[in-house]
């Protein structure tokens, strides 16, 4: 009998900020992968990076500040290096927990680009702020690189473009290993962006909204669930209100209607719904579960969405 594939995306919750934060929470994040594995899933894990990359990368641009004579990082290769530095967290740790409950079964972290549209409106309308607190003179010096920045209340930081991902380069890897029933990990921080130009693959300037590429994951090894881990446990109606209500399940078609009302925000529960529309599609098995971590296990708690 084939097993039942379930992609599982982890929010920051599940891994931490600092180091020692995220040694702790892996750990924690390890048990419930682990509790999936126990019950004969296939199971690929995808992660959010947004402290790691940003860590990252002000790490990086003040070296080359302070050295001028080493080349400046690019957004692409500080990508690759989150998803190397929190791979290697998450792979021994679901690897010690299995060990630990007696069960042998390789766990591995594929280094994963995405390919975005150079044409994509995101690059036009760049939102997400990375990097560290610059001054005006330093943000004149980073405009004048072609660079986009914005003031904020602290000073002056970059801003990338959120461009959505249209395919994966190394999915044939990745079935491969979790058709070999291997623990993957993959998509970390939404993958590294890249665009197709002939044979090459070129880095780009931009950051991946992490829950649209867990879809795109989950869509192109097939999966029948996506798990999406976030910080509340169901999604909310009227969120922060007085009126704040819980959603048990909703149907792709309500979801959209709720979109529409305007019911989910940008950056926080909007890209998690978008992801969970696109993946279901029209299918009627692919299911889509939001909740908290600690609530995951059997689909108990948090909010079902299906077709």
């Amino acid at each position: 009998m084939k097993k039942k594939k379930i992609v599982i995306a982890l929010g920051h919750d599940a891994l931490g900020t600092t180091l020692p934060e995220q040694k702790k929470a892996t750990k924690k994040t390890a048990k419930a992968v682990a509790d999936f594995i126990k019950d004969d899933y296939q199971i690929i894990v995808t992660h959010s990076n947004g402290p790691q990359v940003g860590m990252i990368h002000t790490a990086m641009s003040e070296f080359c500040r302070i050295y001028p004579e080493y080349t400046a990082t690019p957004m692409s290769v500080c990508s690759a290096m989150s998803q190397g530095y929190i791979g290697y967290d998450l792979q021994n740790a679901i690897r010690t927990e299995l060990l630990n409950r007696g069960i042998y079964k390789p766990v591995s972290t594929v280094l994963t680009q995405v390919c975005v549209d150079p044409y994509d409106e995101a690059f036009y309308h760049p939102t997400k702020i990375i990097g560290r607190v610059m001054t005006e003179e330093e943000a004149e010096a980073e405009e004048k690189k072609g660079n986009h920045v914005v003031k904020t209340e602290e000073g002056y930081r970059r801003i990338v473009a959120a461009p959505k991902p249209i395919d994966i380069v190394e999915i044939d890897s990745i079935r491969a290993l979790s058709d070999a029933d291997q623990v993957v990990i993959a998509c970390g921080g939404g993958g590294i962006p890249v665009l197709m130009q002939d044979n090459n693959l070129q880095g780009a300037s931009a950051v991946i909204e992490k829950d649209l590429a867990a879809g795109k994951l989950a869509d192109l090894v097939d999966a029948d669930t996506l798990v999406i881990l976030t910080g509340v446990e169901k999604v909310c109606l009227n969120y922060g209100t007085s009126s704040e209500k819980p959603i048990d399940s909703m149907t792709v078609e309500e979801a959209k209607r709720y979109m529409e009302e305007g019911q989910f925000e940008e950056g926080t529960m909007r890209p998690k719904i978008e992801a969970a529309i696109e993946f279901i599609g029209n299918s009627a098995i692919r299911k889509v579960l939001i909740t908290k971590l600690d609530e995951t296990h059997g689909g108990v708690n948090g909010t079902l969405i299906h077709k």
